[in-house]
């Protein structure tokens, strides 16, 4: 092994032990290397004649560009796009994200966590959160209305055993003893990866205050058994909250909840933000010990170094100016209200009773989405049907269920929208 990852391993363990047993074989083996940026990143702060270390070109003292992209780019000054950006992230949008993220979650106050690491987006933090603490043996705990590229992360990538509960018990409520239940099965084993994601993918579903604490309160439970935790809160549709849920990230609650109980918070502008295509995340780490957040940043840094060295300079200067704008809160809260009003259209539609013999509906609140629970036919057979007669787009999830995205339908065109689905089942 390495002796600078032997180093952040003795200093994690030192800290938090249960933290370490966490770390998967190649998280336990991960550093990150001192070599040609670091030794950039000393020479930019002494190297004041000239500074021939990294690998870029600079013509009059700045990067080097062609005028047919600057001239489409010319807001920016060329340090900003052209560089490569740090392997952790532009050091300002970290600091100001953290920012964001404090005032956001209130639970958060006077706890301790992590400066957020700039990912390619969100799917890239949760393959970082793989690599880091899943091994082949270990078991990830999911709701059973889940994000299908979970099982290609961390079931296909890491040939973890995914497991899964019933999201919803008899009542529509979030199943917080099916939760439970599935964790302490892990008891044996002495440790368990759970990602929870609200809003969620599929159903747009994010618990109320009294769900939510009882969530809280199961996961010390389980730690208090000797179960060590990595608990990911998978934030990408955070913020968008329309009704009674509870407006704020769990991981706020988690961080500092029980020293086996490592909060991951993976989250990003992608969809809150609506800027789809620039692939900025963030990955954060909650623990009350600030060396053991400080290695599991050098890991993490090791990993992008070894697999995507950074992420892109450009989209991360647009981001940072965007979230220091006078305007960025007034033109966010525009849009959550465009996609609000959707969601209570949806709701107001299937409230009629029109439908009550094609389907019910999952409860909702929050995200991009909803999900119809069909009662006489096949979900795929649907879907098939109504693309080809009806022009008409949704997902279909196993036999029963399929997933409307009202976030791209107009409040309109909702009432259109459910009849046409309606027509279908009736076909």
């Amino acid at each position: 092994m390495n002796e600078l990852a032997n180093g952040l391993n003795q200093q994690i363990k030192k800290n938090n032990p249960y933290v370490y047993e966490l770390l998967s074989d190649l998280g336990k083996n991960l550093y990150y290397p001192k070599g040609i940026l670091s030794q950039s990143a000393e020479a930019g702060k002494k190297a004041t004649r000239f500074n021939a270390t990294i690998g870029i070109a600079t013509e009059n003292n700045q990067p080097m560009y062609l005028p047919v992209i600057q001239d489409t780019l010319s807001t920016y000054d060329p340090k900003d796009i052209y560089t490569y950006a740090p392997p952790a992230g532009k050091p300002e949008l970290r600091d100001i994200w953290k920012e964001k993220t404090l005032i956001e979650n209130p639970s958060l106050k006077g706890k301790r966590f992590s400066t957020p690491i700039v990912t390619n987006a969100l799917t890239h933090g949760l393959s970082i959160v793989a690599d880091l603490f899943v091994n082949s043996s270990d078991t990830v705990i999911l709701p059973d209305k889940l994000w299908g590229n979970y099982n290609v992360i961390f079931g296909v990538r890491r040939n973890a055993k995914m497991l899964t509960f019933s999201f919803f018990d008899n009542d529509g409520s979030f199943n917080t003893e099916a939760l439970k239940e599935v964790l302490l099965a892990q008891k044996d084993k002495g440790k368990a990866i759970l990602v929870l994601n609200f809003p969620n993918n599929p159903t747009g579903y994010t618990p109320l205050e009294e769900e939510a604490n009882t969530i809280v309160t199961v996961l010390k439970e389980v730690a208090d058994e000797g179960i060590n935790l990595v608990v990911v809160s998978d934030d990408a549709y955070f913020s968008l909250f329309y009704e009674n849920s509870i407006k704020e990230s769990l991981f706020g609650r988690i961080v500092n909840l029980h020293p086996r109980v490592l909060g991951i918070k993976v989250d990003g502008p992608t969809k809150e933000d609506y800027v789809w295509g620039f692939r900025v995340g963030f990955i954060t780490y909650g623990d009350s010990n600030e060396e053991v957040l400080k290695a599991l940043e050098e890991k993490t840094m090791g990993i992008i170094r070894g697999t995507i060295s950074n992420s892109s300079h450009p989209s991360q200067t647009i981001i940072l100016q965007a979230v220091k704008s006078p305007e960025f809160s007034r033109q966010r809260e525009e849009k959550y209200r465009i996609l609000e009003g959707r969601a209570l259209k949806v709701k107001e539609t299937l409230n009629n009773g029109k439908y009550s013999d094609a389907w019910e509906y999952y409860p909702f609140n929050s995200g991009y989405f909803m999900c119809l629970h069909l009662k006489n036919v096949n979900a795929e057979e649907l879907r098939t049907h109504l693309l080809e007669k009806y022009g008409v787009g949704v997902i279909a999830i196993g036999e029963s269920d399929i997933r409307v995205a009202f976030s791209c339908v107009e409040e309109s065109d909702i009432d259109e929208l459910f009849l046409l689905i309606y027509q279908g089942v009736r076909d």
